[in-house]
């Protein structure tokens, strides 16, 4: 007995049967940019991370971040997690902790001393003029391509501005310390106290093929106050250096410091440490106008620090500080008030802004300095053959993530130069947006809380404030990760075509459309989470 037409049809067979003949649009699959990748001033693959630490695979998602960040234990605790505001999960919830996580790897990293080996050698020497993190990560990043690596540091110990500007309770010694010293494990040469005042001469004496200065903007700003009396005016940059070297700071009695951003308040913060009897921080705009992370400010409050802001001091008297009111205009500007008040004081502390010292760049052929800053192009090499710049001393934001990044950048074109080479920057892919995914998918799960140590317990020394998440805490943080933009082979599309059009390629090969019977309809794209498929238009 025959079967039924219906039942014996070969589908592939029959035009008819091909609904992809209806398609005005197809549906392609694509990687777009998460925006956590795309905030982060080093360039870390954050999402790719996120999704090796998920599996519980936290070797292979340290190894992913040391691709392009030598300072995961360093960015963990320092870093101002910019990510996380670009977070898309923040429109469902609250963003990912990705900044904890991190923070989390790097300390796993030095517990079970792991370490990233040097590149074969190609018999190429390069010159570091600084051992911050701009100049260690070019170190760094060099060293993995196989060149010998020689750092000129000025001080007694490396690390830059994250040891001589970030106080122990932020960024304990231990973690920085370890993280340099696989720095140099890898054969990185660091000799320290061994400033530069000549790069010509320093790179001639050193041989070099190539250099990279990245000396920071270590030297305060100072302000020329009136005065008719003796109040002790000092620098916040070096009264954190002296805290460093473990030398006596006169933080006693009434402290005021005088600025907004995070140095002013780390150096309020330490003199409540050091037994101050009062800490006030003065600042000429509003508390929503201060460059100092929030995070700072809250912490500070907590500890017992004192705001007054829309003031400005104008004269040192004996004992007492003269601050005059501000007021904002119709644009928001502080504008002056005449009216005054007096402040009681013991020391006033400046912390204005800092600057870099290149008297080492002057009669380098070449090298332009304008505004107290190196120029340089988007590559970071100045007007010199064979010499880059970056971190704190060219036009950019100053942090260690960027200094980082600029340290990692150099370090590509400086390895692209030495090989005669030209670096040709990929192709960014489009962001995705939130507006691109489907979030109804996912589950509510709230942001885990950092531990933090209480107020009154951190005061009593310097022990570090905010506390690690344990390994539980680091998974159901880093499984909160959307995945956006990227395909996770949840398996949507398969389920809710129409016309069984999606076709499955197998673990970790994702999915691929059958056009023959794809007619367009783009229930795959709405029900897409991640925001992994585009509709773009048939060619006609």
């Amino acid at each position: 007995m025959e079967k039924p037409f219906a039942i014996t049809l070969d589908v592939g067979s029959s035009l008819a049967n091909k609904t992809g003949s209806w398609r005005t649009h197809r549906p392609v699959y694509v990687d777009r940019l998460p925006p956590c990748n795309n905030q982060c001033p080093a360039g870390e693959n954050v999402q790719a991370w996120l999704y090796l630490a998920e599996e519980g695979r936290y070797e292979e998602a340290w190894r992913k971040i040391m691709e392009e960040n030598p300072f995961p234990a360093i960015m963990g605790r320092v870093c101002y997690h910019t990510c996380e505001t670009a977070c898309n999960r923040g429109a469902l919830d609250e963003a990912v902790g990705i900044n904890g996580v991190e923070r989390f790897l790097g300390d796993q990293a030095i517990k079970y001393q792991w370490r990233v080996e040097a590149g074969a050698p190609t018999g190429k020497r390069v010159l570091v003029v600084g051992a911050g993190p701009a100049g260690l990560s070019c170190a760094y990043h060099l060293a993995r391509r196989g060149h010998a690596v020689t750092v000129l540091e000025g001080s007694d110990k490396a690390g830059g501005m994250v040891r001589y500007s970030i106080p122990k309770y932020r960024m304990p010694r231990e973690k920085l310390n370890a993280e340099i010293r696989r720095i140099v494990d890898m054969g990185v040469e660091i000799r320290l106290n061994s400033p530069v005042e000549d790069l010509c001469a320093a790179i001639a004496h050193h041989g070099c093929d190539a250099t990279f200065v990245a000396v920071g903007a270590q030297r305060g700003r100072h302000l020329q106050l009136p005065s008719t009396a003796r109040v002790p005016v000092l620098d916040a940059v070096q009264i954190l250096r002296d805290l460093e070297r473990e030398e006596a700071v006169p933080l006693r009695g009434r402290v005021i410091v005088y600025g907004g951003g995070n140095t002013a308040f780390d150096v309020a913060r330490s003199a409540v440490r050091l037994g101050a009897i009062e800490s006030l921080v003065v600042y000429r705009r509003t508390r929503e106008k201060m460059p100092a992370h929030r995070s700072e400010i809250r912490e500070a409050l907590e500890e017992g620090v004192t705001l007054r802001c829309l003031s400005t001091i104008t004269h040192v008297g004996d004992g007492v500080l003269t601050a005059e009111r501000m007021e904002l205009d119709a644009k928001g500007q502080p504008q002056s008030t005449g009216e005054t008040e007096t402040i009681v004081a013991t020391t006033l502390v400046l912390a204005l802004g800092q600057d870099a010292d290149l008297g080492l760049l002057s009669g380098v052929p070449g090298v332009r300095v304008a505004d107290g800053l190196v120029e340089v192009d988007r590559n970071l090499a100045t007007g010199a053959v064979g010499i880059w710049a970056g971190g704190d001393i060219v036009p950019a934001d100053r942090n260690a993530t960027v200094a980082i990044g600029h340290g990692k950048k150099a370090a590509r074109q400086i390895d692209a130069f030495l090989r005669g080479e030209v670096l040709r920057r990929p192709v960014k892919h489009e962001l995705a947006s939130a507006d691109k995914m489907n979030t109804w998918y996912y589950s509510d799960a709230p942001r885990a809380i950092r531990p933090i140590l209480e107020a009154v317990r951190r005061t009593s020394g310097f022990a570090e404030v905010v506390g690690d998440y344990d390994e539980g805490t680091a998974l159901y943080e880093a499984r909160r990760c959307m995945s956006c933009g990227n395909c996770f082979e949840c398996d949507n599309c398969y389920g809710v075509c129409p016309d069984n059009a999606v076709i499955k390629l197998g673990p970790g090969k994702r999915f691929e459309f059958n056009y023959d019977y794809c007619k367009g309809c783009g229930v795959c794209i709405s029900e897409c989470p991640c925001g992994a498929i585009a509709r773009i238009p048939e060619a006609i």
